[in-house]
């Protein structure tokens, strides 16, 4: 009970649905209760009316009383038939029953409509003077009456019941439709990237609920804003750092190339590797920046191939470096339609990314495969792998997995995972080695032509 409560102070279909049930019920009830008097008091008067009837033809037709003797007709039922007697007769009545005619009814009873007892039985009874001047009287059993006053009027609730239950069905399934534009505008927005902040449409909406959306319109429009300014301030502040550790590098570069003493080019050797990932961490933030942009890209037919070998002849310096065996596996090429520098971007992120973690004599695989509806990429190296528990956070931004001496910035799948949402990509992690699990294996599922 308390569940319910709880559901119904939080629920405002199920309050209204309570409600408008409990307000169908009310109206129910009180329109049966007086239907089921109405119809009772009519069957009443109708066979009032009978009673009249019976009496005006037996004067207008001037019809003569004898009371029947011997055995009862095959289909006389005592209790529903009418009774016709001359008033005057009840006095010389033979019993004190019922069964036998005349019965015993006062003689002083006025015309009109009045209910006798008759040896505990009550009997509805119309006293008429005829044009002759003849007084008679027009009985029926009381509780014969009831009897079908009672079924005719509970044949009158059967509309109320069958429309009740009908009616409920009918405002829950109302109720119901009511809210799903709710429903659908909850899924709508729950099933949006992170980058989706254009307007919620609200022309197709209900008034009552049009309001909140708009407010929702104008959040989105606020955060968008902040998004904006934010990816700005990176963007700027990355492009402001880039001129003095480009001149930082440069005169690293120089005095690398003067004579330094062994100890001074121990000291030396930390400082070129900072200035260098410096640089790399402020090219990747103006890469994430771009990512994240929402500005609209313009796609082109590109090749998997052809893009593989222009990031290979990227970073093969890098990975001769290390003397890993990298190429493309598989001679079979794929077509799809992306923007070219993203898709350069992404490759190149994931690439760099193994070179990084693949420890030294290592191996990487860069292989495309076409599905019904899907172009999957697959870069797959022999390094450590990303244990399972960690595959979610290292699309995080800075995060970096424990236990590495790679120097890095921990952005390169940030900036995947950006260019991933924003192009309708989507992007999985595994190992190239099920069984050991060892080894990275990233899948890109783009959307074939």
């Amino acid at each position: 009970m308390d569940g319910f409560k709880k559901r119904l102070s939080e629920s405002v279909q199920l309050r209204l649905s309570v409600t408008l049930c409990l307000a169908i019920l009310l109206v129910a009830l009180v329109a049966s209760i007086f239907a089921f008097f109405s119809a009772f008091e009519e069957a009443h008067e109708q066979q009032d009316a009978t009673l009249r009837q019976v009496a005006m033809l037996y004067d207008r037709q001037h019809m003569t009383l004898e009371y029947p003797h011997g055995p009862a007709l095959a289909d006389d039922d005592e209790e529903t038939r009418v009774i016709i007697q001359r008033l005057g007769d009840g006095q010389h009545a033979t019993g004190a029953t019922d069964e036998a005619l005349p019965l015993p009814f006062p003689a002083s009873l006025a015309d009109g409509l009045t209910t006798v007892e008759v040896a505990g039985e009550a009997f509805r009874v119309l006293v008429h003077t005829t044009a002759r001047g003849e007084r008679i009287a027009v009985a029926q059993e009381s509780d014969a009456r009831d009897k079908d006053a009672r079924e005719a009027a509970w044949r009158s609730l059967l509309p109320f019941l069958i429309l009740f239950p009908v009616l409920l069905l009918v405002v829950g399934d109302l109720v119901r439709k009511l809210f799903r534009p709710i429903g659908v505008l909850a899924a709508e927005i729950d099933q949006r990237a992170e980058q989706e902040l254009h307007p919620i449409e609200e022309q197709h909406l209900p008034t009552e609920v049009r309001p909140f959306v708009v407010a929702i319109n104008r959040l989105l429009a606020r955060v968008g804003q902040s998004m904006d300014i934010q990816r700005r301030f990176v963007a700027d502040a990355a492009h402001e750092l880039r001129s003095p550790m480009t001149a930082l590098a440069l005169q690293a570069d120089r005095l690398a190339a003067t004579d330094l003493s062994p100890m001074s080019r121990e000291r030396f050797v930390p400082l070129s590797r900072g200035i260098a990932r410096g640089r790399q961490l402020i090219d990747q933030l103006l890469s994430l920046a771009a990512a994240q942009s929402t500005s609209e890209r313009v796609r082109t037919r590109l090749s998997v191939h052809a893009v593989y070998r222009q990031v290979l002849e990227d970073l093969l310096p890098l990975a001769e470096r290390k003397q890993l065996d990298i190429g493309m596996d598989g001679a079979q090429d794929v077509h799809v339609t992306f923007n070219a520098m993203d898709l350069f971007t992404l490759v190149k992120n994931l690439v760099d990314n193994a070179i990084r973690y693949t420890p030294e004599g290592g191996r990487i695989d860069l292989s495309v495969t076409q599905t019904p509806g899907a172009v999957l990429l697959h870069i797959k190296d022999s390094g450590p792998g990303i244990a399972t528990e960690e595959q979610a956070r290292v699309f995080d931004p800075f995060y970096r997995s424990l236990g590495t001496d790679e120097a890095g910035s921990g952005l390169g799948l940030s900036i995947v995972k950006a260019i991933a949402e924003r192009s309708g990509a989507r992007v999985q992690l595994s190992f190239s080695d099920t069984q050991v699990q060892r080894g990275l294996c990233v899948t890109v599922w783009l959307k074939a032509l």
